[in-house]
């Protein structure tokens, strides 16, 4: 078969296939080749066969090779023979669409073989870490329990398509499980615990604290594909945060089953402690300037909040006004008829007030969603990669000095024992035996140090892969204030002209009033008459 595609047009299906098989280089794996086929249900001796007439004998296929195989597993499943002349008919058409079910597997195993041939770059860009999986945890309305009521929570993967039901200790059993089987890894902090008088407010910040977790938790590549975050977003049962300690208890860590761990040494770069030094003076400076931004986000959204209550405010006592029913006569107004065209006009300007704090509530809703959400997410990840880099200088790299020191001790304890002479065979050889153990302790921490060193590279190149969030923020930020305030704006200038009809269009005012007594009696009705 030629090498270029000319017979037919390309369908969009096609192109869709191709980014997910190799959206950051222009060959197509065998592996991911026929696992892509495997899906159209096809005999192995025709998966094969299209696999030989697309190869160029290289172990991969390149664009053309792709779509040309697409279309001859399209006209396999329509039970045509397979061979190199079954385009040409599609000269001027387009050519047909493959049935191959769902995809959503094939971009995890993309992402795994794009990794795994160059595991020193994550290779993932915003989009696709964010395509990961859409979780949602939402507030289930009543409180559960017989004495002490406990809130739970919806939790929803659209990855795996559940909806499982979540207690706050439950993310306490998982968060715990996460720290020990992915030390080396970006595990965000949960929100505290409150013991006793939680309010609405808390509630909902806990909501959404634990969703950000979640949400961090599977936009990570190495997480994102463990069965023990799938057992937490799938497992329909009951007594969760037991049953999820039972099922993982004795796992080992990501270093004990990883494929890096014995060539991890290899991975990290000579000079990888002076790019921590830089990566953590960054990710200070971005998490200060972010916390600050969200200050700022919060404000904007409490203010926006204020400004829709004083609106609303203001509107009540416009409508209290308009709606007054107490009598008011010309004893009262003489010949001014300024309280009626007010009241008539106020009772048009309360929904007008309304309407204005309507749109201001609107607006803190968006800013809190759209910027503050999304800046606290940010910031959590910050917290957790602060953390990591703690984790690794108290933790690992602690742990290897220390052995480092305790080798030496019973180094100097051995050449005292041997100086000694044969009094002391037997604790010379106790030593012996215990260098030798440590040897092998320090070795192991050794590779552990690399692989965490390693570890903290891709976690610096996750946050890195997700400060596209800026663009949201932003982008968020100037789409809510421009419509908020066009809204505002437009409401404004719809209350002028009402404000305009308040003032009676011709008032008579009389030419000389009479003014009474207070008993009604004309007061120079007696200017006359001598005291």
């Amino acid at each position: 078969m030629s090498a270029d595609l000319v017979f037919g047009s390309i369908p969009p299906f096609y192109r869709e296939v191709y980014d997910i098989v190799c959206p950051n280089q222009e060959h197509v794996d065998r592996e991911l080749f026929v696992q892509l086929l495997v899906k159209s249900s096809l005999p192995k001796t025709t998966i094969m066969q299209i696999w030989e007439l697309v190869d160029s004998s290289q172990g991969f296929v390149a664009r053309n090779g792709l779509y040309k195989a697409l279309a001859l597993t399209a006209l396999a499943q329509q039970g045509k023979n397979i061979n190199e002349k079954l385009l040409e008919s599609f000269s001027g058409q387009e050519l047909p669409k493959p049935s191959l079910g769902d995809l959503s597997d094939l971009k995890t195993t993309s992402i795994r073989l794009r990794r795994e041939k160059n595991p020193n770059v994550l290779g993932l860009n915003y989009s696709e870490l964010c395509n990961l999986d859409t979780v949602k945890v939402e507030l289930v309305p009543e409180k559960k329990g017989l004495i002490l009521k406990h809130v739970e929570y919806e939790v929803t993967s659209q990855r795996w398509k559940t909806t499982v039901l979540r207690r706050y200790n439950d993310f306490i059993s998982f968060h715990e499980l996460l720290m020990l089987r992915f030390p080396y890894r970006l595990i965000p902090r949960l929100p505290p615990k409150k013991m006793m008088g939680a309010n609405r407010e808390f509630i909902e910040q806990r909501r959404r604290s634990l969703k950000r977790f979640l949400i961090i938790v599977t936009r990570h590549p190495q997480l994102n594909d463990d069965e023990l975050l799938k057992f937490f977003l799938t497992y329909n049962g009951t007594d969760m945060q037991h049953k999820i300690k039972d099922h993982f208890r004795g796992s080992p860590d990501e270093f004990m089953i990883s494929n890096l761990a014995s060539k991890a040494k290899d991975l990290v770069p000579l000079d990888t402690q002076t790019q921590i030094g830089y990566s953590k003076q960054l990710i200070q400076l971005l998490y200060n300037s972010v916390s600050k931004m969200k200050d700022i986000s919060e404000k904007m959204v409490v203010n926006a909040a204020g400004f829709a209550g004083d609106m609303l405010h203001f509107g009540s006592e416009l409508s209290l006004m308009s709606n007054d029913a107490t009598p008011v006569t010309a004893w009262a107004t003489g010949n001014n008829d300024t309280w009626s065209h007010l009241q008539r006009g106020f009772k048009r300007l309360s929904i007008e007030y309304a309407t204005l704090s309507d749109k201001a509530s609107h607006e803190a809703v968006e800013s809190e969603e759209g910027v503050v959400e999304k800046l606290s997410l940010f910031q959590d990840m910050l917290t957790a990669y602060k953390d990591l880099c703690d984790r690794h200088e108290k933790g690992v790299l602690n742990d290897h000095q220390r052995a480092i020191q305790k080798m030496g001790q019973y180094k100097k304890k051995k050449m005292s024992a041997t100086v000694q002479g044969s009094a002391e065979t037997g604790t010379v050889e106790q030593l012996e035996q215990r260098i030798l153990d440590q040897e092998s302790q320090i070795a192991n921490m050794e590779n552990r140090n690399y692989f965490s060193l390693h570890c903290l590279q891709m976690e610096t190149q996750l946050i890195h892969g997700n400060l596209d969030i800026f663009y949201e923020v932003l982008s968020s930020m100037a789409e809510v204030e421009a419509k908020a305030h066009n809204e505002l704006a437009f409401v404004w200038t719809a209350i002028s002209p009402i404000v305009e009809t308040l003032n009676p269009k011709n008032v008579s005012v009389p030419s000389s009033p009479t003014t009474t007594s207070p008993i009604g009696s004309p007061l120079n009705s007696h200017s006359g008459i001598s005291m």
